[in-house]
């Protein structure tokens, strides 16, 4: 709980740092997300308090409200950045994705924990995956990439802890280049096509497509061992890096703390996923292993895309960094995760 505590600092601190060079909406920024840890927080108490065995009784109705929800935010849904994701509340934006993630973790982890599954499990793999297509397709309509795959890799990773056959994840690699095709020939826009061809040459358009990752790539570069210091990191500064607060705050993180701040930040990272990783393993109930593994994986997902992004390694696909980034739905319902977590692991202790 301590390396999750840190890493909300760290974020609300290079928030803050990013809005020194902006107006008065970069403190509000900084105000709205500070609101947004503490109702996070919250959340995660509560949650904690949950027990997890009445709740895998609503996970069917979590995934008909997740459908409702993708379903309707492409007819009344604000569109930011081309993308048609979110609610307008008025004080608040509700990405209604950040919650969908969290209800298939619960309906996959209820799915998968039922013993029958092992007496048929290409039936079992294809009836979750039928499940899981049918968010894919509707969160791609936004459009939504990013989130489209950790949906799918979410899924991959129930069907690896199930511990089926290899040809079913086989099968799963055909079906995730299947989804890309189709994707890319149905669904993707021409930008989001031209960041996946500016990702093996952001050179090729410096001052397009590649401008974010390049402009990234030279916060990261300059920040040398100990960094430029909190608020002096010329890139976020001077505002060359765009959506800094967002999908790049690594990359202001990386200038202004340096080498020795993103190990840090790494290393907070690694004593969160170690500690879920060592507790699965003591949990003797399928429905909270395939959880904890699942939100695991699930984080750990979005951070290596988000830090990969940062470094050119992967394309700009619209990934928060966990705990970290500016969002409210993000950090709410990463934190309603960890609530969950921290439920089932204190109630395993109890048995023991």
């Amino acid at each position: 709980m301590a390396s999750i505590f840190l890493l909300v600092i760290f974020g609300l601190a290079e928030i803050y740092s990013i809005a020194l060079s902006n107006d008065s909406l970069g403190f509000l920024n900084f105000k709205k997300q500070l609101f947004f840890i503490i109702v996070g927080f919250l959340f995660l108490f509560i949650f904690s308090l949950i027990d997890y065995y009445n709740l895998r009784g609503f996970s069917n109705y979590l995934y008909i409200i997740s459908v409702i929800l993708l379903a309707s935010v492409l007819f009344f849904g604000n569109t930011v950045r081309g993308t048609t994701g979110w609610f307008d509340l008025g004080f608040f934006r509700l990405q209604p994705v950040e919650f969908v993630k969290v209800f298939l973790l619960i309906f996959l982890a209820k799915y998968f924990s039922n013993a029958s599954i092992k007496l048929n499990p290409l039936k079992h793999i294809l009836i979750s995956g039928a499940c899981t297509l049918v968010l894919i397709v509707l969160i791609l309509m936004q459009p939504d990439f990013g989130s489209a795959f950790l949906l799918f890799m979410l899924w991959g990773i129930m069907i690896f802890v199930a511990g089926f056959n290899k040809k079913y994840i086989i099968m799963i690699a055909a079906t995730l280049l299947i989804v890309f095709l189709s994707g890319w020939f149905f669904f993707f826009e021409d930008y989001q096509k031209q960041r996946l061809m500016t990702f093996f040459n952001p050179q090729s358009n410096p001052l397009a497509e590649g401008y974010n990752v390049n402009q990234a790539i030279i916060a990261v570069g300059s920040g040398g061992l100990t960094g430029r210091g909190i608020g002096f990191g010329s890139q976020s500064q001077l505002k060359f890096l765009p959506e800094a607060q967002n999908d790049f705050i690594f990359a202001v993180i990386a200038e202004e703390l340096g080498f020795l701040g993103v190990s840090l930040i790494i290393f907070f990272f690694a004593v969160f996923y170690f500690r879920l990783l060592r507790n699965a393993f003591k949990i003797g109930d399928d429905f909270g292993i395939f959880f904890i593994i699942g939100a695991l994986g699930l984080i750990f997902m979005e951070m290596f895309i988000n830090i990969g992004m940062n470094i050119g390694l992967l394309p700009v696909v619209g990934i928060s960094l966990p705990f970290i980034s500016y969002g409210g739905s993000a950090i709410i319902s990463t934190l309603i995760i960890v609530g969950l977590a921290e439920g089932i692991i204190a109630r395993a202790r109890l048995k023991t």
